[in-house]
């Protein structure tokens, strides 16, 4: 393709994005495609000559355009937000152009360079601990990140290495029911195995990890000869948003010289919002790691999840590695950062363009209005429930998510739960709205996620006049 084709054909596919999120709203939010749908649609062969680019947006309407779940929808309230804008879409863009392989700082300063102070601008808008500053870098998710953490929490636990008796000691991860499974996953990928994951109990009404039982037992893994890894925190659960207590979790880890990772994948971001920073809470005092998502809730395209240490030593000694062949002058000088040693792949794109972009054009005014919006409408859909006999609503929605469910007249706990999930399939079906379930104490609950960029007022009126169509007729 030469600069000219380029230059024509990349104009058409500004048009078709921009065509797209113009008419997205008029599209139904879920895709009705039936598996194999999109597959028989595709040519079995790819083709023996190259194919001009015309043909190809027309194939991507035909083809691919039906099996899409639109999650840019105003409607679109099934899972945490996945915020795409335009300063990202032309960041990811740019950074597509440049082709940086980022995986050094001699492989491109400026790669490394912007994402050190983006990081940095990151943690000034959120107004995290001071300690972070300079110990950030860019991780595809938020999965990885505490793959991450765990793996410089083992390290500076022992790691792999033998105990002082010459004989390996199991390492265990302290979890709870509500924490998401990334962490059971990179217990296995790193070695932990699922059998060393220890549940903590949490609080029945909040769903907060108990600190007493946290305690209870890291001693008693202790003295069971176990060394105590890492101790994963979250603010904002996946399930439920539930917020557990980080400073009085922190006090316990530091008693028992445990490593605390906090997730606040989801929720992390609304700390723009002065409001808003309690979640930061035990942070500076206990945190040795910290992960939040801007492509969740803060108009960032994903991939875009920030990471910051505390102390970067522990995951650079247990993830760097030098053979000759990446072996450079800056990086023996020891004056720069090696972002390929933050991470577990080799290789990495320039995401920090994509961030940048969005910081520079919003500005900390433009992210906190939208963090503000989707709260605010999360409010409002919670009273609107509230004032339904017919509806229970858990009554802590801190952030953009609402979780709640139908009280069926006359139906058994069981059978109020199938008939639930019966409503929320034929919603999901309908194609004008697309929501989520969970499952707490025994009941199905709905939850509604809110933060789209493209979601009003309007839209979340229109879904509570549907569920309440679907869910009493």
């Amino acid at each position: 393709m030469t600069p000219d084709e380029f230059r024509r054909y990349g104009k058409q596919v500004i048009d078709w994005i921009a065509d797209y999120h113009e008419s997205i709203a008029s599209r139904p939010v879920m895709s009705r495609a039936e598996p194999g749908d999109v597959l028989a649609a595709l040519p079995e062969h790819p083709p023996e000559k190259g194919e001009g680019f015309d043909g190809l947006l027309a194939a991507l309407d035909r083809d691919i355009m039906p099996g899409v779940t639109h999650w840019q929808h105003p409607s679109f309230f099934g899972y945490f937000p996945s915020n795409s804008t335009g300063p990202s879409i032309l960041g990811d863009l740019l950074s597509s152009g440049l082709g940086v392989q980022g995986m050094m700082w001699a492989t491109s300063p400026a790669a490394t360079e912007l994402e050190t102070r983006v990081a940095d601008w990151t943690a000034d808008l959120l107004d995290l601990p001071a300690k972070f500053r300079g110990n950030g870098a860019i991780q595809d998710s938020a999965s990885s990140a505490c793959l991450v953490a765990l793996l410089s929490a083992l390290h500076q636990a022992g790691g792999g290495a033998p105990g002082p008796d010459g004989i390996d000691r199991r390492r265990t991860l302290y979890i709870s029911s509500q924490t998401h499974s990334s962490l059971e996953k990179a217990a296995r990928v790193a070695g932990v195995g699922s059998a060393n994951v220890r549940v903590v109990d949490v609080d029945p009404v909040t769903l907060a990890m108990d600190p007493a039982h946290l305690d209870a037992l890291l001693t008693e893994d202790a003295a069971a000869g176990a060394v105590p890894a890492m101790v994963c925190a979250t603010v904002g659960t996946t399930s439920t948003t539930a917020v557990d207590p980080v400073p009085a979790i922190g006090e316990v880890c530091r008693r028992h010289g445990v490593w605390l990772h906090v997730d606040a994948a989801y929720a992390g971001v609304a700390a723009v919002c002065p409001e808003f920073r309690w979640v930061n809470e035990g942070l500076a005092e206990y945190a040795s790691s910290y992960s939040t998502n801007p492509h969740k809730w803060m108009l960032t395209n994903f991939d875009c999840t920030l990471l910051w240490m505390a102390d970067r030593a522990p995951m650079l000694n247990a993830l760097s590695i030098l053979p000759e062949y990446l072996r450079n002058n800056a990086t023996t000088s020891g004056d720069v950062i090696d972002y390929r040693d933050w991470q577990i792949p080799l290789g990495r794109r320039f995401r920090a363009l994509k961030l940048w972009s969005v910081i520079r054009w919003y500005g900390a005014e433009g992210l906190r209005e939208h963090i503000r919006t989707g709260s605010g409408l999360a409010d409002e859909l919670a009273a609107l429930i509230a004032a339904d006999p017919r509806y229970e609503v858990r009554p802590d929605h801190p952030f953009g998510l609402v979780c709640f469910r139908p009280l069926w007249d006359g139906l058994t706990t069981d059978e109020a739960n199938a008939a639930t999930m019966d409503a929320l399939n034929r919603l999901n079906a309908s194609g004008d709205l697309l929501l989520s379930h969970t499952k707490i104490g025994g009941h199905v609950l709905l939850r509604m996620a809110i933060g789209a960029p493209s979601t009003e007022r309007r839209h979340i009126l229109a879904a509570w006049d549907r569920i309440r169509e679907e869910t009493t007729a």
